[in-house]
């Protein structure tokens, strides 16, 4: 007799089983045990809008009833788009082949799974998601009469509603949720609440803190930051790292990278295959890169003044002493860039000429779009901010890395609750998120001003609208020559406001635009392949017309930029040794400042410099 074959589910081991369930209840315990230490005080006992959503919101839905004509017809649309998909779902289960009345986006990984096109009820659910999606969005997000802050930021929150409504979020409407707890006996299930507990014991006062890679699995110097180099100075704010050459002679000019300060500099050397810092050391540049400190209460007094003498100053200082060069290329990522006009400007004032060529990888200058971030910035936001962290006496590093993570939700966010919490998988080990994770404080007295005076006041574009150090700075008498490196999906330093900024500078200037975005952008070495880049020698003051007249090239921006740093390198010199010049090694590289971890928890460090 024929038996009917049966789909073998996986065995349960009694013992990981007992085990995983005895953990839950050690994190719950540990949960309810810091709840009733705090006297409840983990939660919020009043209602706040420092994001200034209710009056935001308040003023769209006003505006929308007063036009009950155009609401109605938005109500008209939508039902239609609903009748189309109800007639469709009849033809469609009488076999005819219909196409979708909604279709998610190009690149939309939450509907990946082969049932969200071939199952009908999921096929059905994704569709009316997104007619509901797109019709919430044209009504509410899109709401005409409000100024253009409060707009942007209905705008954004519209749309971080509608992502956290997905269905591909939820249990019940996940097919692929369904089908793992269902093949594992609903062991998926307990091992995401186990995950969830986890990442809620993580956190601090009840907050989450979401794995977003296996945290095990690098270790700096071992498997990450590789590049052989020393540590040659240091001071409270950083240590710089000088690294060991590839090639047996060297542009005469050394090269210096100045990192962010919101991360930690070793995105630009997470591999070999990788690495940035590499690479230009095999170019035959003597390079040289910042490792900031991660600030604790006691550096709340630290201001944007002595990250600018402390910082890049001491650096250059540090550089010549080291090489006997006194001009320097410089290198600046994101706000290392910012600090790099600065600089430039602050060093025009002084008529010292010392950085011979200027590279701002994604740095903006002139703040006047900056993009979706602006909806975290605003007058009450800043002071909102300010008052935390002049308690704190920084801002928490963690905090930024949610913000930014809210710019791409679907994929920094909600792939993560699907992956960890409804399918109960452990994150994949990516050095590039592992990274992204590590991140680092800002102290109070630099942030507050960095704030109020680039983003609130664009006052960094203006002559003398800033002073540092007693001097006021010009950024449009720069003479330095200059390449800007943007990339054309950057959702933190938007390449139109790049673009603008490099229109303040008066010497000569290469613009460039890459593909992809912040990250992938610029971590983009050749031999990957990747994307494309653009040139367009022509500075036209708009930037829509500089990309229509601009030359496409195939794969990575680094060989462009390698061409034109050489023609700046100064002749060539004998290769140097770090430690070999008048600075001698303190320690290897990647250094005590990088290893400096500090979790949600004030009083745990992992490591001190």
């Amino acid at each position: 007799m024929n038996k009917t074959k049966q789909t073998e589910r996986p065995q349960q081991d009694p013992a990981d089983m007992a085990k995983l369930y005895a953990d839950i209840a050690q994190k719950s315990g540990e949960l309810v045990n810091r709840f009733l230490a705090s006297g409840g005080k983990d939660t919020h006992s009043a209602l706040s809008d420092e994001l200034g959503l209710s009056q935001a919101f308040f003023e769209a839905w006003s505006k929308m009833l007063s036009d009950p004509a155009k609401l109605a017809e938005a109500q008209m649309k939508a039902w239609q788009d609903y009748m189309s998909l109800w007639q469709n779902a009849m033809l469609k289960m009488m076999g005819q082949d219909i196409q979708p009345v909604a279709e998610a986006a190009h690149g939309d990984r939450r509907f990946k799974h082969e049932d969200w096109q071939q199952n009908f009820f999921y096929d059905y659910i994704k569709q009316s998601y997104l007619i509901a999606a797109k019709h919430l969005h044209q009504s509410l997000g899109k709401v005409e009469g409000l100024d253009q802050k409060t707009s942007q930021k209905v705008d954004f929150y519209t749309r971080q509603y509608i992502d956290a409504l997905s269905p591909s979020n939820f249990m019940l409407t996940n097919p692929e949720v369904l089908r793992e707890a269902v093949n594992s006996g609903g062991q998926s299930l307990v091992k995401g609440l186990n995950n969830l507990l986890e990442d809620l014991v993580r956190g601090e006062g009840g907050q989450l803190r979401m794995k977003m890679t296996d945290t095990e699995a690098f270790r700096l110097g071992e498997n990450i930051a590789l590049t052989p180099g020393k540590v040659v100075f240091q001071n409270e704010l950083l240590q710089l790292i000088q690294y060991q050459p590839l090639t047996r002679e060297v542009h005469a000019r050394p090269l210096l990278i100045i990192p962010p300060w919101i991360n930690k500099y070793y995105i630009l050397d997470l591999r070999d295959n990788n690495s940035f810092i590499k690479w230009a050391v095999g170019q035959g540049h003597t390079v040289f890169v910042i490792s900031w400190v991660n600030p604790d209460k006691r550096m709340a007094h630290k201001s944007f003044d002595d990250y600018l003498q402390e910082g890049a100053l001491a650096a250059l200082d540090a550089i010549e002493r080291a090489t006997g060069e006194r001009e320097i290329n410089v290198i600046g990522y994101c706000l290392g860039g910012t600090l790099l006009a600065c600089t430039l400007a602050y060093l025009d004032a002084k008529k010292d000429n010392r950085i011979h060529s200027a590279t701002f990888f994604v740095a903006m200058i002139d703040f006047e779009r900056p993009g979706e971030l602006e909806v975290f910035i605003d007058e009450k936001q800043v002071a909102a901010l300010e008052e935390k962290m002049n308690v704190r006496g920084y801002l928490e590093g963690s905090e930024m890395a949610h913000t930014f993570n809210m710019l791409r939700a679907n994929d920094l966010i909600w792939s993560f609750v699907v992956n960890n919490y409804l399918l109960g998988k452990d994150p994949f080990p990516f050095d590039l998120l592992y990274w992204n994770s590590d991140s680092t404080r800002m102290p109070a007295a630099m942030h507050s001003f960095y704030l109020r005076n680039m983003y609130l006041g664009n006052l960094l574009r203006e002559p003398g609208g800033i002073t540092l150090s007693g001097v006021p700075i010009d950024v449009t008498r720069i003479k330095t020559p200059a390449y800007f490196i943007s990339t054309v999906e950057d959702h933190i330093a938007p390449w139109k406001s790049t673009y603008a900024g490099a229109k303040l500078l008066k010497g000569p200037v290469r613009f460039v635009l890459g593909g992809s975005g912040h990250i992938a952008g610029i971590i983009n070495p050749p031999a990957a392949n990747k994307y494309c880049y653009w040139t367009n020698d022509d500075r036209v003051a708009d930037p829509d017309a500089w990309l229509v007249q601009a030359a496409q090239h195939p794969g990575s921006w680094w060989a462009d930029w390698g061409r034109w740093a050489a023609q700046h390198g100064g002749g060539k010199v004998a290769a140097r040794i770090p430690g070999k010049g008048k600075l001698k090694a303190l320690e290897d590289a990647p250094g005590a400042y990088v290893k400096v971890h500090v979790d949600a928890h004030p009083h745990k460090r992992k490591s001190k410099p």
